[in-house]
C-alpha cells in the first residue's frame, strides 16, 4: 500500500489518501520545526502522492495554516490537496463568541482560516472540540448552510461525545441535508477507548475514521525510558505539551513492552509497527501523522507496507485491550451466550 491508494472517506465521495498530513508540528517552537523543515516535510509528502492535509486555526496561533496556504500557493496544489482545518477552541481570552461551536464563532473561525490559508473554500472543516453548549441542530445548519454557500465541501466532528455526532448523522440524513461524514478522534495501541461507541457509531452511519495521535504523542516510537520517578527522553512529551504526564503508566509501559517482539520479529522500528496497528483497524480511513523532520514521515509513510499477522495482531491485541466498562461486559462474548441461552450467534456484519 502507498499514499495513492486512495479511498473515500467514510460514506462520502471525497478522495484521500490513507495517512494524512498532520501540521500542528508547523511554526510551533519548542517541538515542532522550523519553517524550511516544515515545507521539506510538506513537499515530501505530495512528492509521495499524499493529499490529505490536516491543521486547526489553534495551532501555533494560526501560523500553521498561514505556513500550510503558502506551501500550496507556491506549488499550486489547491485543487489536488483536500485541505482540512479545524474550528472551537477559543481564539480571544474573555471573547466567549470567539470560541465554541455556536453559528457566530463558526463563521469568524472560518473567515480567519480561509484568510491565513489563502483560499475561498475548505475541503473539510472539523468540529475541533464539544463545547457541550451549543445544540447540534444549530451546528448542522451552520455547517450545512457553509456547504451550499460553497465554503466548505464536506464536515466532520472531532473529540466530541459518540451521541452527538450520531445525532447529527440521524438528523441529517431524515432531513436529507447535509451531515458530517468523518470522526477525529484519538485512537492508538495506548487509547483504545473509541472501540466501545465511537467506530460501531461510525460504521453505523457510515462515517470515516481520522485517529489523531496514533503514536500516542512519541510514546510508541520508544524514545522515552522508564525512570523511578516517570520517564527519560527527547520528544513532545518530555516538557508542557497537551498530553501531561498522562501517557506514563504502568499500562501503557505494558503495552510498549508487548509491542517490542512484535517490531523485532519483523525487524521495523516501534513507530511503524504502531501506525500499521492502527491502519488494520476496521474503520480506519486515514490517520492523522505529524513530523518534525522529514525522515519520521518517512518512517509513517513506510507502514503502509506493514502487515502484521493475526498472531501479532492477536499479541498487541490483548496486551492493549481497553478495560470492559459497564455495560461492555454483558456484550462480552460470554454475555453474548447469556443473552442467547448459550448458543453464540452472530450479526450480519
Amino acid at each position: 500500500m502507498s499514499l495513492t491508494d486512495f479511498r473515500t472517506l467514510g460514506r462520502s465521495g471525497l478522495v484521500v489518501s490513507p495517512l494524512s498530513l498532520g501540521t500542528m508540528t508547523f511554526g510551533t517552537a519548542r517541538w515542532g520545526s522550523a519553517d524550511e523543515v516544515s515545507q521539506a516535510i510538506f513537499n515530501a509528502y505530495v512528492e509521495a502522492g499524499g493529499n490529505f492535509v490536516d491543521t486547526a486555526d489553534v495551532y501555533a496561533g494560526g501560523r500553521s495554516e498561514e505556513l500550510l496556504g503558502s506551501y500550496l500557493a507556491e506549488r499550486r496544489l489547491r485543487d489536488k490537496v483536500v485541505l482540512a482545518t479545524k474550528f472551537g477552541f477559543s481564539a480571544e481570552p474573555g471573547n466567549p463568541n470567539a470560541s465554541g461551536n455556536g453559528r457566530k464563532q463558526i463563521y469568524r473561525a472560518l473567515e480567519g482560516s480561509l484568510r491565513r490559508l489563502g483560499t475561498d473554500y475548505l475541503d473539510l472543516y472539523w468540529l475541533h472540540v464539544w463545547d457541550a453548549v451549543t445544540p447540534v441542530e444549530e451546528v448542522l445548519q451552520t455547517l450545512g448552510d457553509l456547504v451550499r454557500a460553497g465554503k466548505i465541501r464536506y464536515f466532520g466532528f472531532s473529540d466530541m461525545p459518540a451521541w452527538y455526532t450520531t445525532k447529527a448523522a440521524t438528523l441529517a440524513a431524515a432531513h436529507g441535508v447535509p451531515g458530517p461524514v468523518a470522526m477525529q478522534l484519538a485512537y492508538s495501541l495506548v487509547e483504545r477507548n473509541i472501540e466501545h461507541e465511537y467506530v460501531p457509531a461510525a460504521r453505523e452511519c457510515g462515517l470515516g475514521l481520522a485517529p489523531w495521535s496514533p503514536l500516542a504523542a512519541g510514546f510508541l516510537a520508544g524514545k522515552y525510558a522508564r525512570t523511578a520517578t516517570g520517564a527519560t527522553g527527547e520528544g513532545r512529551l518530555s516538557g508542557p505539551n497537551p498530553f501531561g504526564n498522562t501517557l506514563f503508566t504502568d499500562r501503557n509501559w505494558r503495552i510498549l513492552d508487548a509491542l517490542r517482539p512484535v517490531a523485532a520479529e519483523l525487524d521495523r522500528p516501534l513507530a511503524q509497527v504502531a501506525l500499521a496497528w492502527v491502519l488494520a483497524q476496521p474503520g480506519v480511513s486515514a490517520p492523522i501523522v505529524g513530523a518534525s523532520q522529514v525522515a519520521q514521515l518517512h518512517g509513517s509513510i513506510a507502514a503502509l507496507d506493514i502487515r502484521l499477522s493475526p498472531e501479532q495482531l492477536r499479541a498487541l491485541n490483548e496486551a492493549s485491550a481497553p478495560e470492559a466498562v459497564f455495560p461492555y461486559g454483558i456484550f462480552s462474548p460470554a454475555g453474548n451466550k447469556g443473552v442467547f441461552g448459550g448458543a453464540t450467534v452472530r450479526g450480519w456484519l
